[in-house]
């Protein structure tokens, strides 16, 4: 018996495709013989396209230069503009009268694939240079603000670029028809386990990146964290840590996540400063002279250029009136002497007043002493 081997399915000859190429050139032939007139305009509009996108990137390198490429939002978004290829202008242009030249199908898919291709990767470009300026002009726009982080734009850079450019492969392969599901969780996979290998480094840059962007302080400001417990002047802000120099000349190295996590006290950019001073006054004090206490409270923290907040009673103690005089500044901080200003300020009206501090004191009362009565006697027998 005689058993037939199946045999797979021949795939494309080369006689099939030269028959194919041979069809396509007879197609755009008689494409080209009977649509002369519409093929002349759309090349036209074609060139005139890509000329007026070539004018718009010109335009763009010039508003980049003009704001020194990271000054402000208009030359960030010029110096992406900049970024852009001469492919992609073709494309542009042959996607856009394509339609109107009516072309073969082969041909007319073919642009529309080119041009999605390009298209894409271009995005990727626009969007890495945009990331770019953001992230220099919040570390490079003001003096001394960026020196921290300027050595670490190099691995921003690669990180926005890894990113980028793979989510654009990603979708240049969709567009082929691959089934990249597979591609993408394999990614993923990969991505979990690097982000847990390095969860301490990737924590600690992007807290840099939140510094960076919102700002809750610089170089140069004056800060207090984890509730007063350390305070210091901000010396640099690096990818990982930031530096701070303490009251007593150390320096201190805090990772920025665990910097961030703490409550953040900015005292350079406080408006205002404000001190309290708690005193007592005899009850032997003429009422109308408590009456007239918060006036002469008034004049004596205004006579040195402060505004008064409260001065007046606050309460009966012990061993007098209780009394607070708070006062703020009209800067960020007081000068040096002003507390010591206000207070013999205080003293001197109330010595012209005739007002006296009080004293803790304390009274002993000693109960009158008495005969202590005898003793009964006995009753005698008779």
């Amino acid at each position: 018996m005689t058993v037939n081997a199946a045999t797979p399915a021949p795939g494309p000859s080369r006689a099939g495709l030269h028959a194919d190429v041979v069809g396509f050139q007879m197609q755009a032939w008689v494409w080209l013989q009977s649509h002369w007139l519409q093929i002349v305009i759309a090349t036209a509009a074609g060139v005139a396209i890509f000329l007026a996108l070539r004018l718009l990137r010109g335009w763009a390198i010039r508003l980049c230069k003009r704001g020194e490429g990271v000054a402000t939002w208009y030359s960030i978004i010029g110096r992406a503009v900049a970024k852009t290829g001469n492919a992609f202008i073709v494309m542009v242009s042959a996607r856009l009268v394509i339609g109107y030249a009516d072309a073969p199908a082969l041909l007319a898919k073919t642009v529309v694939f080119v041009f999605t291709i390009a298209a894409v990767f271009q995005v990727a470009i626009w969007v890495r240079e945009i990331v770019f300026g953001a992230v220099e002009n919040r570390t490079l726009a003001e003096e001394h603000n960026g020196r921290g982080l300027a050595s670490a734009l190099g691995v921003i850079r690669l990180l926005v670029s890894i990113a980028v450019f793979a989510i654009a492969f990603v979708v240049v392969l969709g567009n082929l028809g691959v089934n990249v599901a597979g591609l993408i969780a394999g990614l993923g996979v990969g991505g979990i386990a690097i982000g847990l290998a390095a969860q301490g480094v990737f924590a600690d840059l992007f807290a840099a990146l939140a510094i960076l962007f919102d700002r809750p302080f610089r170089v140069g400001d004056s800060i207090s964290y984890d509730k007063g417990s350390g305070s210091g002047t901000v010396e640099a802000i690096g990818l990982k840590s930031t530096r701070i120099r303490g009251g007593n000349g150390e320096e201190r190295i805090i990772a920025n996540k665990k910097l961030l996590d703490f409550e953040i006290l900015n005292t350079t950019r406080r408006q205002h400063n404000r001190f309290k001073y708690d005193f007592f006054i005899g009850y032997a004090t003429p009422p109308e002279k408590v009456q007239r206490l918060p006036q002469l409270l008034r004049e004596a923290v205004e006579g040195q250029g402060y505004t008064l907040v409260h001065g007046g009673l606050n309460g009966f103690g012990a061993s007098g009136l209780g009394y607070d005089v708070e006062f703020e500044s009209t800067g960020p901080d007081f000068p040096a002497d002003a507390r010591d200003n206000v207070a013999a300020a205080i003293l001197e009206i109330f010595r012209a007043n005739d007002i006296s501090f009080a004293y803790p004191t304390q009274v002993n009362l000693l109960a009158e002493k008495t005969k202590p009565t005898p003793p009964a006697e006995p009753p005698t027998d008779e």
